[in-house]
């Protein structure tokens, strides 16, 4: 009997796996191109798709928010990159902003198997829409998946993308709906003389687990 490796399912705290690829701006290996900060990796089912098209074209004209966030932008598609230079073209005529961020030509489906961005029961084939939100420390931050039928909201991605930052820098956690500059939550592993050390300022608690403080 042959005995068979089954590759775990990558998972939130995990080191995102590097590799090498050809992109759209030349050959780049992952961990070398984050160079310690943070990366945004995004993949697309296919080149000239109605809903992949649109989302090109919104991450390209919000670019500089990810900038402006220090996280660096890296899509991915399952075709050549030939194949994706002539889409670029059609994104850029039909959403008014071409790809201005390197993309992944998986046409091998490597990096997809990597990250498990193909699932058979959706297409054996084509990837679904992946987010993967990768930290200074190369680990896996957030993750999201999108069926094939249905666009992202990179608005929100970037809304999370705050929260990880801030959450990553001090110890607290965002609530429901959170945005920028909103109160935020103690951690509850935080003990209230540690709390009263950290945040002077002192905090509202409308039950004891519930300690709400100003943004730091």
């Amino acid at each position: 009997m042959t005995q068979t490796t089954v590759r775990q399912p990558l998972r939130l705290g995990d080191e995102a796996p590097d590799f090498t690829a050809e992109t759209t701006e030349g050959p780049l290996r992952l961990h070398e191109w984050l160079d310690g900060g943070w990366g945004l990796l995004f993949s697309h089912p296919r080149a000239f798709t109605p809903v992949c098209t649109t989302e090109l074209g919104a991450v390209a004209r919000i670019r500089g928010e990810f900038d402006r966030r220090g996280a660096k932008v890296l899509g991915l598609s399952v075709d050549p990159v030939d194949d994706v230079l002539r889409w670029s073209r059609d994104i850029d005529e039909t959403q008014g902003s071409a790809p201005n961020f390197p993309i992944v030509a998986d046409a091998d489906g490597s990096v997809a198997a990597l990250y498990g961005m193909i699932h058979p029961n959706a297409d054996d084939t084509a990837t679904v829409r992946s987010v993967f939100v990768i930290g200074p420390d190369k680990k896996v931050k957030l993750m999201l998946t999108y069926p094939m039928s249905t666009g992202r909201n990179f608005t929100e991605i970037l809304r999370a993308i705050d929260s990880l930052q801030l959450t990553a820098k001090y110890k607290v956690s965002t609530p429901a709906d959170w945005h920028q500059g909103e109160d935020v939550f103690i951690i509850p592993a935080v003990g209230d003389e540690e709390a009263r050390q950290r945040f002077p300022a002192g905090w509202t608690a409308a039950k004891p687990y519930l300690r709400v403080v100003s943004q730091p």
